[in-house]
């Protein structure tokens, strides 16, 4: 009895105990305790991380309807061309009203920016949609059809900018989008000086984790997809809309990816289009593993994604302040995966 309970509370919450134990031995007992507790590397930690966040939460919508999606890393790249690409074009359109006072200089450049993230958003949605058609339609297995995805998706953004990169033709506006943000307590500073802030992909991932959990736990599609994920026959006999619950969430995935490609482009102020979002999926899965949620569908928590983005990034930090080699940092995340896979294998038997 009391080792079920000590199960049942490590299930539950030991992915608190991790990321707990790690923040207690990296501040108090690590060699390098006080460069990894400034707030400036705390803060450095989540603004890295904030991008594999917001993709998580999508990954976690998918997998816990009984799904997964390879392609996420893609969708970034493809959207934050588009975008960008997008926002040239409509800036080159707009010189001749900015010369003629039609349209200030200003204004233009915002409005490009609107239209850019508009752009990228959309083809986020449209990819979500076809790999949600894909799974749902044509009854291609997940892992097939996303797989599709991952390498059609960055072939058309490489094709898009000639296997390339591509650079704002202005960056005022998309540097205040990487890089602005708001002050976590107004009036903090920094040992630098400057002032201590959560840069708006920080935000965009704190909001989107909140809304998440929401949708998951206090709403009837986030029943739904739970259900969906436990049991399809069950829940298609419950006069669930199956199909659709699954594209839904295959859509949203493709609204996260989108978003994170457009911040890390926004941050960059340009596109490298082979290496934005290379290996998202694995970052992403393996921060849902770590937060409890199940591989086979059915069960999963938002806030614990969170943290498994969290505690992957602090072990990342930890490899870096210590000088390891940051080619050993997939292989690390590759054994985590399986591990976490391994331990949820476990709890069934």
């Amino acid at each position: 009895m009391i080792l079920d309970r000590v199960s049942q509370l490590f299930e539950r919450y030991g992915v608190i105990v991790a990321f707990v134990g790690l923040l207690v031995w990296n501040g108090v007992f690590a060699e390098n305790a006080d460069v990894f507790r400034s707030p400036e590397n705390l803060r450095n930690i989540l603004n890295q991380n904030a991008a594999t966040g917001i993709v998580a939460i999508g990954m976690t919508l998918v997998i816990v309807g009984g799904g997964i999606d390879l392609a996420v890393g893609s969708v970034m790249a493809l959207a934050a061309a588009i975008g960008l690409l997008a926002s040239n074009a409509f800036l080159g359109f707009s010189e001749s009203y900015v010369e003629s006072g039609t349209l200030s200089a200003g204004a233009a450049e915002w409005l490009a920016v609107g239209i850019g993230f508009a752009a990228g958003i959309g083809t986020g949605l449209a990819a979500g949609a076809l790999n949600g058609v894909l799974v749902t339609v044509g009854r291609l297995p997940a892992f097939i059809a996303t797989l599709g995805g991952l390498v059609g998706y960055r072939s058309i953004s490489l094709a898009l900018a000639e296997a390339g990169e591509i650079r704002a033709t202005k960056t005022a506006v998309l540097t205040e989008i990487g890089r602005g943000g708001l002050p976590v307590v107004p009036g903090s500073l920094l040992a630098s000086g400057n002032p201590l802030i959560f840069s708006w992909s920080i935000i965009t991932f704190l909001v989107l984790a909140v809304v998440g959990q929401i949708v998951l736990s206090r709403t009837r599609y986030g029943r739904h997809l739970v259900a969906v994920g436990g049991n399809p026959t069950a829940a298609r006999y419950s006069a669930i809309a199956v199909d659709w619950v699954r594209f839904v969430s295959y859509v949203l995935i493709g609204l996260c990816a989108a978003l994170a490609g457009l911040l890390q482009m926004a941050r960059m102020s340009s596109v490298s289009t082979s290496q934005l979002g290379s290996q998202m999926e694995l970052d992403a899965i393996a921060a849902v593993v770590i937060g409890g949620t199940a591989m086979s569908g059915g069960r999963g928590r938002v806030w614990g994604t969170v943290l498994g983005v969290l505690i992957l990034g602090i072990i990342n930090n930890m490899l870096i302040v210590s000088q390891v080699s940051t080619y050993w940092q997939g292989a690390l995340k590759g054994a985590i995966i399986v591990v976490a896979v391994l331990i949820q294998r476990g709890r069934k038997t």
